[in-house]
């Protein structure tokens, strides 16, 4: 999970604030050539199901836009959104809510000969 991504409230624009956490997957994957990513986004379960998922969407790739706007291949990098499908916490109160809205880095490929 990357803990510090912030993006306003319904919305994909990235908060100024994200760009250290990015910064950091920036360094890594700098440092990591032959590893692919996959960004994905989560939301909770407020508003319907497929806004969340539009929603996830976008936000997975303004982040995977970010980082090829800094120069990151496209080919590395996948944007996933997974809407409201994959809780972590439960949405029945704030607390749980606020950690179903998430963004998160998987390595997809690692290429050896990098």
């Amino acid at each position: 999970v990357l803990h510090n991504v912030f993006l306003a409230r319904d919305s994909y624009g990235l908060e100024p604030e994200s760009r250290a956490e990015l910064n950091r997957v920036y360094d890594f994957l700098l440092l990591n050539p032959g590893i692919g990513v996959e960004i994905s986004g989560h939301t909770d379960n407020t508003g319907s199901p497929e806004h969340n998922q539009e929603l996830s969407e976008q936000r997975a790739r303004s982040v995977v836009e970010y980082l090829e706007n800094k120069g990151i291949a496209g080919e590395r990098l996948k944007a996933a959104g997974y809407g409201e499908m994959n809780p972590v916490a439960d949405n029945e109160n704030e607390e749980g809510r606020a950690q179903n809205r998430r963004t998160e880095l998987k390595i997809t490929d690692i290429d050896a000969k990098n």
